[in-house]
């Protein structure tokens, strides 16, 4: 018989993760009337510049900074961004995998559901298109978060994205509630949002996730 999984905390934050090996950014996000605020943003690194670090350290050091992240802000649900791979580059994603997984692990170790979105339908939402670069999404966090300067490094604002689209992809206005809050959001890519189904813009855009995931694998 399989343990019980303990209960997820009773909150409305979520626990955004842009994953990296050497750098990963994450920010919790709290819903409101008035629309979400962050509690918290930043990075966890793995290893000091190019610390030759091996696999299971740093493995250990993002899932352990994940936990603490986790055990502070209790957030009620946990999201990754989906894995992607260029074709060219298949080693990525199974080194890409050691880190999500244990993203995966901690967030059921404590009960808290954890969800997924492809890049592209994050760049979509925030900012109207697929393909859009670092600085775009930079930018279009900050706008629709009322900040006084883009998050930075770009890990950060990335973690804010993915958060900002799982907030407004299951908040309650989504199905025409009248506290909508509205403002840069593709309110189109919302609505229609199929994190399974990738549009000709889309597939362009992931040209550029495959230059970023190599560099990363290094």
């Amino acid at each position: 018989m399989s343990p019980a999984l303990p209960t997820p905390p009773p909150t409305r934050r979520i626990l955004g993760i842009d994953p990296g090996l050497q750098v990963t950014g994450y920010a919790v996000l709290e819903p409101s009337d008035k629309g979400p605020r962050i509690c918290e943003a930043g990075v966890v690194r793995s290893a000091e510049g190019r610390d030759p670090a091996d696999m299971a350290r740093r493995v250990k050091t993002l899932y352990d900074g994940v936990c603490e992240v986790l055990d502070q802000w209790r957030p009620g649900v946990m999201v990754v961004e989906q894995l992607y791979a260029h074709y060219e580059h298949p080693r990525t994603a199974i080194l890409m995998a050691h880190a999500r997984g244990a993203y995966f692990l901690a967030g059921a170790q404590r009960g808290i559901p954890v969800f997924s979105y492809a890049s592209t339908k994050v760049k979509k939402l925030v900012t109207g298109s697929g393909r859009a670069s670092k600085e775009q999404m930079q930018h279009a966090v900050a706008r629709e978060l009322g900040l006084a300067a883009p998050p930075e490094p770009h890990d950060v604002a990335d973690a804010i994205a993915i958060a900002l689209c799982h907030c407004y992809a299951s908040a309650p206005f989504v199905r025409g509630a009248s506290s909508a809050v509205f403002t840069g959001v593709n309110e189109k890519a919302l609505l229609g949002m199929d994190p399974d189904v990738i549009d000709g813009d889309d597939e362009a855009g992931t040209k550029d996730e495959g230059r970023r995931t190599k560099d990363e694998s290094a």
